[in-house]
């Protein structure tokens, strides 16, 4: 057999088993998926972790503002009593500590909303959409038959329905949360439902 067509043969024999083509077309179809898992993975447990301190610090700031005396708060005015001042100051040392960001949010960003409930908000600072909303009102009452869970996310009082009425304090706090996983998901040419933003409610007993 003539060496040309025996080299030909080798060459076309290596060429059969080069597999680097195949490799790098494989790598190529998985990466989409790999970095879409990736950034899941790190986009939920970033969301989930924030949405635990939220919840720890409202919880804290509805203790706080409960164990105030409830005589400190106005019947029709627009001044902040020390419970609530107190409850937003937890709230604002707290974002500081855990160095989450506050919007531009300022103890002057209030309005309010009823005779003993008060709502900071802000969207400065980079903050996505609706930006941190605060809402502490201290007069928040439910029928007794009724359970604190079943607070809304504005702290708007429930209905009686002729019961008796329990009185506590409900602080929400809603913060908006920019996701990075619906972006990358969209190169698989789907674009996943996300909330625009976290919420939680807590709700504590007054104290006096």
């Amino acid at each position: 057999m003539p060496a040309r067509l025996t080299s030909r043969r080798r060459m076309v024999r290596r060429i059969a088993r080069e597999d680097r083509a195949a490799q790098l077309v494989e790598f190529a179809v998985a990466l989409p998926l790999l970095v879409v898992f990736v950034v899941g993975i790190f986009d939920f447990s970033s969301a989930f972790t924030l949405k635990q301190k939220l919840t720890n610090v409202a919880r804290d700031a509805a203790r706080v503002a409960a164990a105030g005396p409830a005589n400190d708060v106005p019947n029709s005015s627009t001044s902040v009593p020390a419970s609530v001042s107190d409850a937003y100051q937890l709230i604002s040392n707290y974002f500081t500590a855990n160095k989450i960001n506050n919007c531009g949010m300022t103890a002057a960003s209030y309005t309010l909303t009823s005779p003993a409930s008060w709502k900071y908000s802000a969207n400065g600072s980079g903050c996505p959409g609706t930006g941190l909303v605060i809402t502490i009102n201290r007069g928040y009452y439910f029928p007794e038959s009724s359970t604190v869970q079943t607070a809304s996310t504005n702290c708007q009082a429930q209905a009686l329905g002729g019961q008796a009425a329990e009185i506590g304090t409900c602080v929400s706090i809603q913060y908006a949360y920019a996701w990075r996983f619906g972006r990358v998901a969209s190169l698989l040419g789907t674009m996943p439902g996300l909330p625009s933003t976290l919420s939680v409610v807590s709700v504590t007993m007054n104290e006096n």
